[in-house]
């Protein structure tokens, strides 16, 4: 079918079923599985006027192409999204809001990326960018980390970060890169103007010409051994202190 694709997981797919079910296609789940949890999904289901499919473990498996699914997989349709950054910009300062962006530079594994999803979400950040070449997409094992994240938090994935990064500029967009060996902290920087936190990989950090655009670069103020933060764990701080001061503010 074409413009449909997988999620599967309880999370991914019950936020779906609560935020646009008319864009479920069809739900497969563990036959063998009536669990309380189970019986909440199917009568969430029943009330949206979905058939479930009867399923097993080897056919699910083989859907989601991971055994993770715990029981349930579903068939959806992709949903109306900005068509570009422009576009959202326009609407989060038509509605009179400061643009919150997250930025990933060379973020390349599933996991991680529906992490800071999950986090982006979480926090109210307005969009999630980062490069075509240096990245992953959306998929389903993304879907499933980011527990419905993926469904509500816009991505976009651009052919130039560094242009990107100028356009926003260009729109009065401060753009604050993260990279641990810099003087300033994060919490020296006023996050309540519109922002875009640059974020790289875990060891490689930021690369060079990403590192140039910066406006800013800060580091995380670190009181213990390890010498980096797992990506989502950084980005979910940097976030959460933008969401700290505006609500302060």
């Amino acid at each position: 079918m074409s413009a449909a694709r997988l999620l599967y997981g309880f999370h991914a797919v019950t936020v779906r079923l609560k935020t646009a079910p008319a864009s479920i296609v069809e739900v497969y789940i563990d036959s063998a599985r009536r669990d309380a949890r189970m019986k909440d999904f199917l009568a969430r289901a029943r009330e949206a006027g979905l058939r479930c499919h009867d399923s097993d473990d080897a056919r699910l498996n083989a859907l989601a192409g991971s055994p993770r699914h715990q029981g349930v997989v579903a068939r959806v349709k992709e949903l109306p999204q900005a068509k570009s950054l422009d576009e959202l910009l326009e609407a989060v300062e038509a509605r009179g809001e400061a643009p919150l962006l997250l930025v990933l530079d060379g973020v390349t594994d599933p996991h991680n990326l529906g992490a800071c999803l999950r986090v982006a979400d979480g926090a109210g950040a307005h969009a999630v960018i980062a490069p075509k070449d240096h990245a992953v997409g959306v998929n389903a094992t993304v879907s499933k980390v980011a527990s419905g994240a993926a469904e509500t938090v816009p991505y976009f994935m651009v052919t130039n970060l560094a242009r990107t990064l100028n356009e926003l500029k260009e729109r009065n967009v401060w753009i604050v890169g993260l990279a641990d060996e810099e003087g300033g902290t994060l919490y020296d920087v006023d996050l309540k103007q519109p922002v875009a936190l640059v974020l790289g990989a875990e060891g490689p950090g930021l690369r060079q010409l990403t590192r140039k655009t910066c406006d800013q670069r800060v580091a995380l103020p670190m009181a213990g051994a390890v010498e980096s933060l797992n990506v989502s764990v950084a980005s979910g701080i940097c976030l959460y202190e933008a969401l700290r001061q505006r609500r302060a503010g």
